[in-house]
């Protein structure tokens, strides 16, 4: 049996999209919120697949530590970084693609969560990356298939 929890973490950081051609191109800023779904076959001798408070100290300490307030810019856009690293203090994060909500989800689910897992028993199976209230986009990983990235915007699907 293959059970799933979910823990939420809230995180304000920047960003622009890197020859975006639309006015996501400039500097702005979102209140993200990350949810990050931590799939198990077994649970622990108290029924958990992992303690909430354990997911949350992990996830929010890599999140504070590295994106929290933080600009996430892309690897090939060096006249964002060089603008971000004049200012002092900087606090900078750097990915080797745009940082959109997709991208972002994909960036958690295949190179932060192993390794803040490691050891748990649990693996991350999805991140969905809230960017506003109505739009969200998230990295799934099915065990059997592999990685789908899909986004959703809950207002123009109301429509």
């Amino acid at each position: 049996m293959n059970l799933t929890i979910m823990r939420r973490i809230k995180f304000c950081a920047g960003h622009r999209l890197y020859k975006h051609g639309g006015k996501c191109e400039n500097f702005h800023g979102h209140n993200y919120v990350a949810d990050f779904f931590v799939s198990g076959d077994s649970q622990d001798s108290v029924g958990r697949v992992m303690d909430f408070a354990d997911l949350k100290a992990r996830c929010k300490g890599w999140l504070d530590a590295h994106w929290d307030h933080s600009f996430l810019v892309n690897s090939q856009d060096e006249n964002a970084i060089n603008a971000l690293r004049m200012v002092e203090p900087c606090r900078l994060y750097i990915l080797p693609y745009n940082p959109t909500a997709e991208n972002m989800a994909r960036y958690l689910l295949e190179e932060v969560c192993p390794k803040l897992l490691e050891g748990t028993g649990g693996v991350a199976t999805r991140v969905r990356i809230w960017e506003t209230d109505e739009s969200y986009a998230e990295a799934a990983v099915d065990l059997n298939s592999g990685l789908t990235v899909s986004s959703y915007d809950i207002a123009s699907s109301e429509d």
